[in-house]
């Protein structure tokens, strides 16, 4: 083989073993899960404070009965609950108090009252607030945890697309 041809195909080998390398394993093609864009819980000493948002049309109908939550692609439930970490790091509920506001990114307030849900041991915060078109919701949630030295405070930004 000629030097010249010699270069173009070890260039070429090299081209494709590149290329394969990217292809991975079968077990790589497996679909993962999605990360979630935000994080869904922050840690404040011995509390945590755990949020979450999502239209309420992607609640169980039996849910959202038992909830008096409107079933709708045009709303948003706001979830919140508050736990405290004993020194073994588990966690378990606590009640307290929860505010939250919601805004678009024009600035645009929306109205949410939170209520409390009390499920045996569980206690949930929970609001509404309506939505239209392609939204991003910005929701600034106050939590003070019975027994905390203080309120917390955490935002939530989440994109939301009507129907």
């Amino acid at each position: 083989m000629r030097p010249r041809a010699a270069r173009f195909f070890s260039w070429l080998l090299a081209t494709a073993l590149v290329a394969l390398a990217g292809c991975g394993s079968p077990e790589s093609s497996q679909p993962r899960p999605a990360a979630p864009s935000e994080p869904t819980h922050q840690v404040f000493g011995d509390f945590e404070v755990h949020f979450n948002a999502l239209r309420t049309d992607e609640l169980a109908p039996e849910v959202a009965r038992a909830y008096g939550i409107e079933r709708s692609a045009n709303r948003v439930m706001l979830n919140v609950s508050l736990l405290r970490r004993d020194a073994d790091g588990r966690t378990a509920p606590v009640d307290g108090t929860v505010t939250a506001a919601a805004r678009n990114l024009n600035g645009q307030l929306k109205n949410l009252e939170m209520r409390r849900v009390t499920e045996g041991a569980s206690v949930y915060f929970i609001g509404e607030v309506g939505i239209s078109g392609t939204e991003i919701l910005v929701f600034d949630i106050e939590a003070a945890p019975a027994g905390a030295p203080a309120a917390y405070s955490v935002q939530l930004k989440r994109e939301f697309v009507a129907d």
